[in-house]
């Protein structure tokens, strides 16, 4: 086929809608760090943070309901058309039922298995015990949103995708001030904005999708979109991206585990440099985004040109992105972490850390655009294969750098995300030539 013009405007009218949706994410877990920083108390500040660590292992391991539907949704948009779509979204969202139910069942025994992953201990543990119970109430809520979400942005409804987000972290952010420094709830104020949030976006984004796409209640009751043969291929696209996803988030529970050992303060100071990483991360996943939907219409497409000329074109958008945040750290790194910090002790121990939030958005961009790109061709073993590699070397580099204190810890987790990256890069031209 004739390869696609890159058109630089559409990389752009999806990356931006997806960086502001990202930003608004990221609101979440900096708002609440904010929040709970004004109670000036850093034991209950460490546990916002566990907690949050919590529902990134539980939630956003689920996060393939969401990679995995924008992919193939974007695929079947160039192939099929609009009511294989919309299948795919009915198949989204009745796996995401099942994967609620189970982790409602299992709440008794997973919830304090979690916590004592994360080595929360003492006033810590307790804190992050009330939040935990609490937000847990938002599983359903998640699932669904997950798969949804997906399905608006493999259509390139990027912009109303970004519009729900925004909204739904300013109502979450907005009910925490209100509860919390309003009517004195504490931490259990910030646990339950999350959860009234998450239902208000439940129903908003199903009005939207069901108004405007009409083949999802006929999709949903039609037999071939529950039948094994069509089932599983969805299934092992996610399962792919789950088992990823669960290593990612390990990785990043480790970070967790081992900042926790070295007290409060420093679990405290590490969890603001986590949400700004976290920050940074989904601003530059804006170009992951834009990779997911544009390679995966030319992957539907068998353009292999085009494929290869949006990945080229993508990864140098994102470097530019990435110099723009590190010069922002740069510049204004400590006055952002002691804004944040509970107390003194915390803002320095944050401030010490500074450089690599400097460092961090360019060992992480290339392969924060890269996972896109696979999950856009559903190339998602190999991604899983990257995912491991990079978490090997990343146990490796914490063994060898732990006498280097909280410096080590973070070189680990750079050398993790460089690592993966380049084994993304190592593979590509391999799966290139199966276009």
């Amino acid at each position: 086929m004739k390869s696609a013009r890159i058109d630089s405007r559409a990389i752009w009218a999806l990356a931006i809608p997806a960086m502001l949706t990202n930003v608004a994410t990221a609101l979440i877990g900096i708002g609440d760090m904010w929040i709970v920083g004004r109670l000036e108390d850093a034991a209950t500040q460490g546990a916002v943070d566990v907690g949050a660590r919590l529902f990134a292992l539980l939630f956003t391991v689920m996060n393939f309901l969401k990679t995995g539907t924008t992919g193939m949704v974007a695929q079947a948009g160039t192939r099929e058309g609009a009511h294989a779509q919309a299948q795919l979204l009915a198949r989204g969202l009745i796996v995401g039922a099942v994967i609620a139910a189970l982790l409602l069942v299992a709440k008794p025994v997973l919830l304090p298995l979690l916590l004592t992953a994360l080595g929360a201990e003492g006033e810590v543990l307790a804190a992050a015990r009330t939040y935990a119970s609490i937000r847990y109430w938002t599983a359903p809520g998640v699932m669904l949103n997950l798969a949804l979400i997906g399905f608006l942005v493999g259509r390139r409804q990027v912009k109303t995708a970004m519009w729900i987000e925004i909204g739904y972290n300013l109502l979450n952010v907005g009910l925490g001030l209100w509860l919390v420094l309003g009517l004195d709830f504490g931490i259990a104020g910030v646990a339950w904005s999350s959860v009234a949030a998450e239902y208000v976006k439940l129903a908003i984004v199903s009005a939207i999708i069901l108004r405007g796409h009409p083949d999802l209640m006929p999709a949903l009751g039609d037999r071939a979109t529950r039948c094994w043969a069509n089932l599983k291929p969805f299934l092992s696209v996610n399962r792919d991206l789950f088992l990823r996803t669960v290593i990612l988030m390990v990785s990043l529970a480790a970070l967790t585990r081992l900042s926790a050992e070295r007290g409060a303060v420093i679990l405290a100071a590490n969890g603001i440099l986590y949400q700004l990483f976290i920050f940074s991360a989904l601003l530059l996943d804006g170009f992951e985004n834009a990779a997911q939907v544009l390679n995966g219409e030319r992957k539907g497409a068998s353009d292999r040109a085009g494929f290869i000329a949006n990945v080229k074109a993508i990864q140098a958008r994102g470097f530019l992105a990435a110099a723009a945040l590190a010069a922002m750290f740069a510049l204004f790194a400590d006055p952002i972490l002691a804004s944040f910090a509970a107390t003194s002790q915390v803002a320095a121990a944050a401030q010490a850390m500074a450089p690599w939030l400097v460092i961090i958005p360019f060992a992480g961009v290339a392969g924060f655009i890269f996972d896109g790109v696979y999950v856009g061709a559903s190339w998602t073993r190999q991604l899983l294969f990257t995912m491991a590699g990079g978490a090997v070397a990343y146990a490796a580099a914490l063994w060898l750098t732990w006498p280097m204190g909280n410096h080590g810890l973070w070189l680990s987790f750079v050398l993790f995300l460089v690592v993966r990256a380049l084994l993304q890069w190592a593979l590509l031209p391999g799966l290139l030539r199966r276009i």
